[in-house]
């Protein structure tokens, strides 16, 4: 049996979507955008939902819109893809890790508040040409669809009076205390890349409440066209970061079917749990009491240390299980080596789960006899 390593959940009536929009002349900017954008505001409560074609572009937009620029410092996790790390170099702007909770893998509250009140000692090595300048906000992310400990992470950000930029764009659906992940910071933002719990093919959404973001947000996404301005009129430096209509026509039928897409994910992890918590030298993923709903991403196991991760993932692919390491840490790629100076050591938590962890074949349409036969694989090569 050969298990594939994501599959989207998808109907005729996303196929049909899309047939629809091809089959007019409006392919951009149309109706099926603001369509997309209000099934966002209806699930969160949030004022605004801004659709841009992906969640780097989301985060680099409230980037923008959180006023960070050249040598300012942002507060953010060294675990994590590195799309939250680069919209800061985007701007020039210099991320400052911390540690994280070993457990969830989310960014440690407190070490966030020592930080914040102590930057000097959590600067990186080097910053090559840029001069470290003002605290300037604090980026958490919701790992693999559990919400970072926010409560803790905005008192810290009222103390200091920073922003807090919340990528959640592994967390759509998630609850933390019964509030949706996205709404519990001052941006928001979600992605729909196919292995996430909703897929546009490629895409994003930013939510706030903030109304004079929210307006500069949408300018740059259209290439900086302020409200008002014809079509060669561009008041600021914008990007073409715009979501296109056949892509938002799906996005609004996946909306749909939100809950039924995040049952179907829940069950298959269900299914992982009961038949891996028996399997010695792995570990399961952990939910915080905080999370009063997770929101499948990713199946993340974590190997006993003594467990050769390399040898055993590529026994599981010759048996037609495809596995990937989850996450290689932010600080150790080259080119955050080389402009940063961080090393091996500097993040020992983060280092750890990075080392351990591995993610398995997971999706909503996935069968009960697939996670059998990926949990008997992994048994028979442990065991």
């Amino acid at each position: 049996m050969k298990i594939p390593m994501s599959s989207p959940d998808l109907t005729d009536a996303e196929r049909q979507a899309v047939i629809d929009v091809i089959n007019t002349p409006i392919l951009s900017m149309g109706q099926h955008t603001p369509r997309f954008e209000q099934s966002f505001c209806d699930l969160t409560g949030a004022k605004h939902a801004i659709a841009v074609n992906s969640g780097t572009a989301g985060l680099h937009l409230c980037v923008r819109a959180a006023g960070i620029g050249p040598g300012d410092l942002v507060i953010t996790t060294p675990f994590s893809f590195v799309a939250s790390s680069n919209a800061l170099l985007f701007e020039n702007a210099v991320p400052v890790f911390v540690d994280v909770d070993p457990l969830t893998g989310n960014i440690d509250p407190d070490l966030v508040a020592d930080a914040a009140q102590n930057i000097e000692k959590y600067l990186p090595p080097s910053t090559l040409n840029v001069k470290p300048s003002t605290l300037k906000a604090i980026l958490p992310v919701d790992v693999f669809g559990q919400p970072a400990d926010m409560d803790a992470i905005n008192a810290v950000a009222r103390q200091h009076g920073l922003a807090v930029i919340e990528d959640s764009c592994e967390a759509l659906g998630a609850t933390y205390k019964g509030r949706q992940a996205g709404t519990l910071g001052d941006y928001g933002i979600f992605a729909f890349y196919p292995n996430k719990q909703i897929t546009t093919g490629e895409g994003g959404v930013i939510i706030t409440s903030d109304d004079k973001a929210a307006d500069f947000m949408r300018a740059l996404r259209n290439q900086g066209r302020a409200p008002g301005d014809t079509w060669l009129s561009h008041t600021y430096l914008g990007y073409n970061y715009r979501l296109d209509e056949m892509s938002a026509a799906m996005g609004a039928e996946q909306m749909k079917r939100l809950d039924e897409l995040l049952t179907k994910r829940e069950q298959v992890a269900g299914w992982y749990a009961e038949r891996l918590s028996e399997i010695p030298g792995v570990e399961l993923p952990h939910i915080a009491s905080a999370t009063t709903r997770m929101s499948w991403f990713v199946y993340v196991i974590r190997l006993d240390a003594k467990i050769d991760r390399a040898a055993f993932a590529k026994r599981l692919e010759a048996r037609g299980v495809p596995v990937r390491p989850y996450f290689v840490p932010i600080h150790t790629q080259p080119y955050m080596v080389e402009r940063f100076g961080w090393r091996e050591g500097d993040f020992p938590i983060t280092e750890d789960l990075g080392r351990r962890g591995l993610a398995v074949p997971f999706s909503g349409v996935m069968t009960e006899e697939q996670v059998e036969y990926v949990c008997q694989s992994i048994r028979a090569e442990l065991m």
